[in-house]
C-alpha cells in the first residue's frame, strides 16, 4: 500500500469516527429538557388513558387504558421524585400538541374513538421511547438509568398499542 493510500484511508476513517461521535452526541437529550417533555406527556397519557375509559366499550381498550393509567402515573411519580432531587421542573399540564390530540378524541364516540386512541396511541408510543432512547445515553447517571428501567414497559406498551389498531381499525 502507498503512502498516500495510507494516509488517504487514514483520513477517512478519522473523519468517519468524529462524524459517527458527533451523530451519536446529537442523539442524547439534557436532563432538563428530557423531564419537561416527558413528564408533559407521561400527564397526557393518563388524560388520555381516563378518557379512553369513560368513551370506550370495548374492553381491550379499557384494559389498555387502566394499564396506561397505572403505568405512566407510577413512572410520572418517579420522575417527578428524580426531578425534585435535581431541583428540575416537571409539567403539570400536556403539551399543546397532545391537547389537540385529545380534544379530537373527545370528538368520537364508539369504535371511532377506539380506532382513533388506539392510533394515537401508537404514534404517542414511538415519540416518547424515541426520548426514551435519547435519555438512555444521557451524561446524567439517574436519567440514563430510569430510561433504561423504563424503555422495555414503552416498548410493550407500543406493542399493545399496535395489537389494538389492528383490532380496531375500520379502513
Amino acid at each position: 500500500m502507498t503512502i498516500k493510500k495510507l494516509l488517504t484511508n487514514s483520513a477517512l476513517v478519522c473523519i468517519f469516527g468524529a462524524t459517527s461521535s458527533l451523530a451519536f452526541s446529537l442523539d442524547k437529550i439534557d436532563a432538563d429538557d428530557f423531564v419537561e417533555e416527558v413528564s408533559a406527556k407521561g400527564v397526557a397519557e393518563v388524560e388520555g388513558a381516563k378518557l379512553a375509559l369513560e368513551k370506550s366499550s370495548s374492553s381491550d381498550v379499557q384494559a389498555f387504558a387502566q394499564k396506561m393509567i397505572s403505568d405512566h402515573t407510577a413512572a410520572n411519580m418517579e420522575l417527578a421524585g428524580i426531578a425534585s432531587r435535581k431541583n428540575l421542573e416537571v409539567s403539570d399540564e400536556a403539551e399543546l400538541t397532545t391537547k389537540a390530540k385529545k380534544f379530537v378524541l373527545e370528538q368520537r364516540d364508539g369504535e371511532s374513538f377506539d380506532e382513533a386512541y388506539a392510533k394515537n396511541q401508537v404514534s404517542a408510543h414511538e415519540d416518547t421511547i424515541e426520548l426514551f432512547q435519547q435519555a438512555a445515553v444521557s451524561d446524567d447517571a439517574e436519567i440514563a438509568a430510569f430510561a433504561k428501567q423504563t424503555l422495555p414497559k414503552l416498548q410493550h406498551h407500543l406493542k399493545m398499542a399496535k395489537a389494538l389498531v389492528a383490532a380496531h381499525d375500520n379502513e
